[in-house]
């Protein structure tokens, strides 16, 4: 039992080390021209900039449309570094 506890603190250990990684890490996303989306490993946004020249369109619906999916983008890049990072560091695990 005691053994037990210990894997599960030094699990845990890990975990906190992985979550500290990903907060530090920062993904950018420039995949639609005139919109570039920061995120953290985390999943949390930084920042979102979009260029003037696309606001000076003036066409809402295509500029919405793009930033939902570069944030998309972002959050499925950042979610793909978060499993890349678990699997380094905890090999063991399934599912991962």
């Amino acid at each position: 039992m005691f053994d037990q506890m210990k894997k599960l603190m030094e699990m845990k250990k890990q975990a906190d080390l992985i979550k500290k990684e990903l907060d530090n890490t920062i993904v950018d996303v420039c995949d639609i021209k005139g919109i570039k989306i920061t995120v953290n490993g985390s999943q949390s946004f930084k920042a979102i900039e979009i260029d003037e020249v696309l606001l000076k369109t003036g066409d809402k619906n295509k500029i919405e449309r793009d930033i939902l999916l570069s944030i998309n983008a972002a959050i499925n890049k950042s979610q793909n570094l978060a499993t890349q990072k678990m699997k380094s560091l905890m090999p063991g695990i399934p599912g991962l």
